[in-house]
């Protein structure tokens, strides 16, 4: 009834006096209903089908929504700008967390978010929690007399992307600008018959007009290739090589190739005196000790100052060497000086701050000063794995 009141509205349409409809408000009436439902036919199949195109996408919103601790999640949702203020303010955050993640996925439905959407807040996520991974360095070079050409990083995403693309049928490449001039790229591998795993991606950290890029380790190992060519090409150098430095403080492996560890990890005063920065030797010092345990200490830290600096250190958890080297003796016998071939051992030092627990070895009396060069090298040499063999 409510639809033939609205056909009504038309004068043309009016009803009959006698209130009894007319034939042709009748078919009217049917080809209207007839109408309205071929329409939601239609809607209720593009929905369905939208659906089940969306479902991959949406279960990747929600497990990467679900991953970020409720402590960050307005902070992170913020830096992604996607949802707007009064977007987010409709949802109650104290509510179960899977409550709160089905609102926003529902959310970002409504924004029609694409792929490319879920990756970036996915490159946000990495960013706040950087440290979970395990990175690695590598650095490129340019010929001999080739000329410093000008940089564009719009151009840099383009060709980096194409290369992919053209080399590998299913890749998903995404970028996201960050502080001094980086990007941050996210890279999911697919095969040629398989299309790409978006809960593995591989990251790359990219500083624009330098010659290092920061890679996080990746299970496609066969994929490393194609991705140091991209990073060639795009950045216009002629050869890449991977470092003998790991960590998973991106932060660290930066100030150490960057040669910042001296700058950007600076805290103390450098006017403060030697005596009260050296260690154990306290202002009220015990009138006991004898002059040449004094002396020593001072030696040591001043020795140790030298070798580290007086500034805190870049953070690495490991060093690592590999020893390959021939057994020697003065006695020159025995069946290990016999041998041809090479002994070979691997040492590792492990530590949540590995420089740190160097730095304070001499001074806590563990260790005599200076240490050997193959510890106390690691930032200079910007490495932490070493192969140690006979000259």
């Amino acid at each position: 009834m409510e639809l033939a009141l609205d056909l009504y509205q038309d004068p043309e349409l009016a009803p009959p006096v006698g209130g009894a409809p007319g034939r042709r408000e009748l078919q009217l009436v049917v080809l209207k209903e007839q109408r309205a439902g071929t329409v939601a036919e239609e809607r209720a199949g593009w929905r369905c089908g939208a659906k089940e195109m969306d479902e991959t996408l949406a279960e990747f919103f929600r497990r990467t929504i679900l991953k970020i601790p409720m402590t960050e999640m307005m902070t992170i949702l913020k830096t992604w700008n996607f949802l707007s203020e009064n977007q987010l303010q409709t949802v109650n955050f104290r509510q179960r967390k899977e409550s709160i993640v089905q609102d926003l996925v529902l959310l970002c439905e409504e924004n029609r978010a694409r792929l490319n959407d879920a990756a970036h807040l996915d490159i946000i996520y990495t960013q706040f929690h950087r440290h979970q991974k395990i990175w690695d360095v590598f650095q490129m070079s340019k010929r001999p007399g080739d000329n410093i050409d000008l940089f564009d990083m719009e151009e840099f995403k383009s060709s980096f992307k194409k290369i992919l693309q053209r080399a590998l049928k299913n890749v998903t490449v995404s970028f996201r600008d960050a502080e001094e001039n980086s990007v941050w790229i996210r890279i999911a591998w697919g095969t040629q018959y398989k299309k790409p795993n978006q809960y593995k991606p591989a990251y790359v950290v990219y500083y624009s007009q330098t010659p290092y890029a920061f890679t996080s380790s990746s299970q496609l190992k066969s994929n490393l290739p194609l991705l140091g060519q991209a990073l060639t090409v795009a950045s216009k150098h002629h050869q890449i090589v991977k470092m003998d430095l790991r960590s998973r403080y991106l932060d660290s492996l930066k100030a150490i190739v960057f040669k910042q560890y001296n700058q950007s990890f600076e805290t103390h005063n450098s006017a403060t005196s030697l005596q009260e920065r050296s260690f154990g030797l306290d202002i009220n010092m015990d009138s006991r000790i004898i002059h040449e345990n004094k002396v020593e200490k001072e030696r040591v830290q001043r020795v140790t100052q030298e070798i580290f600096g007086d500034y805190p250190q870049p953070r690495l958890e490991f060093a690592q060497y590999k020893l390959e080297t021939k057994f020697k003796s003065d006695l020159n016998r025995g069946i290990l000086a016999e041998k041809e071939e090479p002994l070979r051992c691997l040492v590792k030092f492990s530590s949540p701050h590995l420089l740190e627990a160097l730095k304070s070895l001499a001074p806590a009396g563990i260790a005599d000063a200076p240490l050997s060069p193959l510890l106390t090298c690691i930032p200079n040499k910007g490495r932490n794995y070493f192969k140690i063999r006979d000259k």
